[in-house]
């Protein structure tokens, strides 16, 4: 690739040519230190940052003299920020400033910077009661930059919690118009003119608009909305925005998950309009206050966050975005190979001499489906702290880092350098009795079901004809347009899960604006009943946002259900255009005198109903009979 190229000649050409006097001189990179600015240059880029704040202000590169937005003040560029509050109070946005500049580390091949904000007991209130040390890594012949944070509580400070932490960068909007997050999610976007009121209108949800007068007439009547942008953690590994005149690349790429919270399932932002790309390492996204870490009683904590790589590449001259994109993906192979990196001068960024290992093999054991063990060849695994089963997708504070593309089934400690053998585990899943009947697939997320056409005045053109068609605006206000008149009833051994089960059980809209409960309803025929065993309904909810789900049976007017929920989940999945939240899984048991011989009904409510966006997504159902039992199910 012409770009590869020339980055390589760069390279060897560079890293022999002298700098002047004045700057604290290396071969290769160079660093200037400023009254109120530190610049570093390797030739190929040079990077601004503010004196001591550690803003990044400025980054040259391909004849462009600032890749950032220039109109922007130099606080609103790129940065490190956080939310966080005391405990009961409300949350606090907080660009993180340091006030002490240190050169780390300075050769012919690396310059490594530190931008340290120290916390004392006068800033009670106003700063966030940690030690945070922004670092900041410029290779000889590197065509980007490394960023990475070590946050520390200490022993006896205040409490808090901290609901997001990430890496902002806002780039120059006549540049960079033109976004790419995958191979299949890639589009020229609005300009952040056409969110304002005289060229947009408000919908449902703060963050959604609907283009009324775009600056682009193609984009005409499309929703934009930050959240349609969203992946989860597994898949977030490089995206970005391309440049055309002159064709530049701007990308940011996670070498590793192990800094991020909540597992490979969690769903973060990436990139949207501003033009803004993200590096998200902590966030209440798609998880609401479960992902928010608590800090209390004055406990110890440290983390490192990163580092993350922005690259930055280049052709020579007009071509198809696709060619910076597919050099993107390699370099983003390239860092993960890469990782742990033993560049970090950090001793809290452990090296890869420093870690340990685990070996072992994951069989599953379900005597209903097979007699041998069955290869989880489909799992992720991982380790995580020690707890209730399906906790790791809740922790969030963990000190050390987690392994990437997890489903983190135990925690052991790991020297370094030592080899774990765990020889075979054998994961049982829950299962009381053979499997009457069931609905979708276990796999944490309701995508299998039916989702539907949005309305045409609420359209997002990237998700036409897309295999992430849940991701389109207002798909919540289709349910009522689908049943009119009654709820949904499904049909065991009739019905098509992928045709008759709609993704997402939300409220009714009544005709004075208000929103009404809904009830769906599962029927099935038994040829006959054990009296005297017990049945197990299993209810696996891929997401839930201020919901309770009760359950009866044969019995719609019951006063009191079978079984609920109660109140649950704050994950805001069906407003942002997710497909799940949090996982949760119940297990119901089910009286044989609650059953009849021929046909029965299962009725799930869903109670809450005090806005559109309350609402569950099924992940799967599954009815089984009492143990020993054989499959009497008639369809």
């Amino acid at each position: 690739m012409a770009s590869l190229r020339k980055l390589s000649a760069a390279f060897s050409s560079y890293c022999s040519c002298s700098r002047e006097p004045h700057k604290m001189a290396t071969v290769g990179v160079s660093l200037e230190a400023k009254e109120r600015h530190i610049v570093i240059d390797n030739g190929i880029l040079q990077l601004t940052l503010t004196n001591p704040g550690g803003l990044i202000t400025g980054i040259r590169y391909n004849g462009i003299d600032n890749l950032l937005e220039v109109i922007n003040k130099e606080g609103n560029r790129g940065y490190w920020d956080l939310v966080w509050n005391e405990p009961q109070g409300s949350g606090i946005f907080d660009v993180i400033e340091g006030t002490h500049f240190e050169l780390i580390y300075q050769d012919e091949t690396r310059i490594e910077v530190s931008f340290t904000r120290k916390w004392e007991p006068s800033l009670q209130g106003k700063h966030v009661p940690l030690n945070i040390d922004k670092r900041f890594v410029v290779l000889c012949g590197c065509s980007g930059f490394y960023t990475y944070g070590i946050y520390e509580h200490l022993e006896g400070w205040p409490d808090f919690d901290m609901a997001e932490t990430r890496v902002a960068f806002k780039l120059r909007k006549d540049k960079f118009q033109y976004m790419a997050i995958a191979g299949d999610r890639q589009r020229f976007m609005p300009m952040p003119e056409d969110r304002m009121p005289n060229r947009s209108q408000k919908l449902a949800y703060p963050e959604a608009v609907l283009l009324t007068n775009p600056i682009n007439n193609e984009l005409k009547a499309e929703v934009d909305d930050k959240y349609q942008y969203s992946c989860e953690d597994k898949d977030i590994k490089v995206h970005g925005w391309i440049c055309f005149k002159p064709p530049v690349g701007f990308w940011q790429i996670t070498p590793s998950n192990e800094f991020r919270t909540g597992g490979p399932v969690k769903q973060e932002l990436t990139s949207h309009v501003g033009p803004t790309t993200l590096a998200m390492f902590m966030s209440a996204h798609y998880a609401g206050v479960d992902l928010v870490p608590k800090f209390r009683n004055g406990e110890y904590w440290k983390k490192v966050f990163g580092p993350v790589f922005i690259y930055l590449n280049s052709a020579m001259d007009d071509t198809d975005p696709r060619v910076l994109w597919e050099d993107a993906k390699l370099q983003a192979q390239t860092e993960m190979d890469s990782w742990p990196y033993q560049f970090p001068v950090s001793e809290d960024f452990q090296k890869s001499e420093q870690r340990g290992s685990v070996i072992g093999r994951l069989l599953v054991q379900d005597k209903y489906i097979n007699d041998d063990y069955l290869y989880a060849n489909a799992a992720f695994v991982g380790l995580a702290l020690p707890g209730e089963p399906g906790s790791w997708q809740r922790e969030c504070k963990m000190m050390r880092g987690i392994f990437p593309y997890i489903m983190w089934l135990f925690l052991l400690f790991i020297s370094g350098r030592s080899q774990i053998d765990l020889g075979d585990l054998i994961y049982e899943p829950p299962r009381d009795g053979p499997t009457l009947w069931e609905i979708g697939i276990p796999d944490r997320s309701a995508a299998e079901f039916f989702i539907p056409d949005p309305n045409p005045n609420f359209i997002n053109q990237l998700y036409v004809n897309h295999c992430d068609r849940f991701r389109q605006y207002g798909l919540w206000e289709r349910y009522a347009e689908l049943y009119p008149d009654s709820d949904l009833i499904y049909t065991i051994g009739v019905s098509d899960y992928t045709k008759d089960w709609f993704f997402t059980h939300v409220t009714r809209k009544a005709g004075d604006d208000s929103h009404q409960p809904t009830t769906w309803q599962i029927k099935f025929h038994l040829d006959t009943i054990d009296k005297t065993g017990m049945y197990k309904l299993r209810v696996a909810l891929a997401s839930a946002t201020l919901s309770e789900l009760q359950v009866r049976f044969n019995n719609p007017t019951l006063n009191r259900p079978h079984f609920t929920t109660k109140l649950i989940g704050r994950d805001n999945s069906i407003a942002r255009h997710g497909i799940h939240g949090l996982y949760w899984l119940f297990h119901v048991d089910v009286h044989s005198s609650w059953l009849v011989a021929g046909d029965n009904t299962i009725y799930l409510t869903q109670t809450r109903c005090q806005s559109p966006f309350q609402g569950i997504m099924y992940d799967y159902i599954r009815m089984e009979g009492p143990p020993c039992q054989q499959n009497r199910v008639t369809h």
